[in-house]
């Protein structure tokens, strides 16, 4: 029986619960990764198969909600955001959670302040061993309230295997994120060598510098902030395999496994290969493929728009935002209150990272229903996204009554038959 975690009644949602409980009971294998139009009238919203909370986070929260909950006389610490969910860091901020690191490492609380009374949790993100060795010294237990995702850790057991076996890790990450940060020190423990390529781009820079197709003075250019001290491409990628950020985008993932699987074939014949190169793909997080693959689904329909829901500074929000962003215009907003009018909407640009002002972005004059893709990060929750339907629902006339709208949904979840 899958695991049922304890999510604060205030984060569930009356539309989005209904409409992934509905498909939960009609479709519980998960084989249908179609979206489902949600028909108010004059505008209908695409909702796609897969999105918002995840295992991870919802265990996250889980364990924090309840970390404060049972201990009310004492200073509870997160070592950095939980998730990247502004609405649910600035909740447990008001609850008197304080923050010992910024997202990119700067501390905010020096560690050396606390004591062995205090509660630090863990983000889902995971931590790194210098940081778990600090709270140990203060006589804190780093993993009593541990909310690492469990396909973080699945991430860092491969790696240890890998470097167990004398294999020099690649990490698919962003190398100041906090996952890959915390993934880069437990693999620097398994492995001497290990090194961070953001994209396929750079996986193809690093295959040149392995065949010796480019200079090996390349390889501090473009590697050398992220790589362990003395990492030599040369030498240290006769035999590695490739793990990942779990935010990124699993197509990406798998590119820059190909990528460096055929220099590993070029250098040393295909028949060589399982030698010099390890398989992997079994360490890619289920959750972030099948948000991304319904969100491909959510790329073939005719939606004139589309609304993206999450932090700005959720790795796997921006990636459904890129996909989108191919198909139809895309708005990546926070909450509701980007949504200023049908005439203006604030939303986040990650290619420049500013936030952008956009007029007249809602068409409101069509002769058919307007048609909205309308989807979330893996840390936002589906409270959010109801307000944002909501929002854009009282811009329209004759909008059909909220009952009749999700009577099909909720006797789908009363009668499956």
């Amino acid at each position: 029986m899958a695991k049922k975690f304890d999510i604060p009644e205030f984060y569930k949602s009356e539309i989005i619960r209904s409409v992934k409980n509905a498909r939960q009971i009609l479709d519980p294998r998960k084989r249908d990764t179609e979206p489902v139009t949600v028909d108010f009238g004059p505008v209908q919203f695409l909702v796609p198969r897969h999105f918002g909370f995840c295992y991870g986070v919802e265990n996250a929260i889980d364990i924090a909600y309840r970390t404060v909950e049972e201990n009310p006389d004492k200073n509870i610490y997160l070592l950095s955001e939980m998730i990247h969910n502004p609405n649910v860091n600035e909740d447990l901020i008001r609850r008197g959670v304080k923050f010992l690191f910024e997202t990119d490492g700067t501390p905010l609380i020096p560690i050396s302040s606390l004591s062995s009374d205090d509660i630090v949790i863990v983000p889902a993100f995971g931590t790194t061993l210098e940081i778990q060795k600090e709270l140990e010294a203060r006589g804190i237990n780093p993993y009593q309230y541990d909310t690492t995702c469990p396909f973080v850790e699945k991430v860092w057991k491969r790696g240890n295997q890998l470097g167990k076996k004398e294999n020099a890790l690649v990490i698919h990450g962003k190398h100041n994120h906090e996952e890959t940060r915390a993934t880069f020190s437990h693999s620097a423990k398994a492995s001497s060598a290990v090194v961070v390529v953001l994209n396929p781009e750079e996986a193809r820079i690093l295959a040149d510098i392995m065949l010796e197709k480019r200079p090996l003075e390349e390889f501090e250019q473009h590697f050398g902030h992220k790589c362990t001290e003395g990492f030599n491409p040369l030498t240290d990628l006769e035999k590695f395999g490739v793990i990942n950020q779990t935010t990124m985008l699993a197509t990406e993932t798998q590119e820059v496994m190909d990528i460096l699987r055929a220099a590993v074939a070029e250098k040393y014949g295909e028949d060589k290969v399982k030698e010099h190169f390890a398989d992997t793909s079994d360490t890619l997080c289920y959750a972030t493929n099948e948000n991304q693959t319904a969100t491909r689904s959510l790329m073939k329909t005719d939606a004139d728009l589309a609304l993206v829901v999450g932090g700005y500074n959720s790795s796997n929000t921006m990636h459904l935002v890129e996909l989108l962003e191919h198909e139809f215009p895309t708005y990546h907003v926070r909450d509701a209150s980007e949504l200023k009018s049908a005439s203006k909407i604030n939303h986040f640009n990650q290619w420049d990272k500013q936030q952008h002002v956009t007029e007249d972005w809602l068409p409101l004059d069509y002769d058919r229903p307007l048609k909205i893709a309308i989807t979330s990060g893996a840390s936002c929750p589906d409270v959010l996204v109801d307000e944002v339907i909501l929002k854009v629902l009282g811009w329209f006339d004759s909008v059909r009554d909220m009952e009749e709208v999700m009577k099909p949904f909720k006797e789908a979840m009363a009668d499956p038959a």
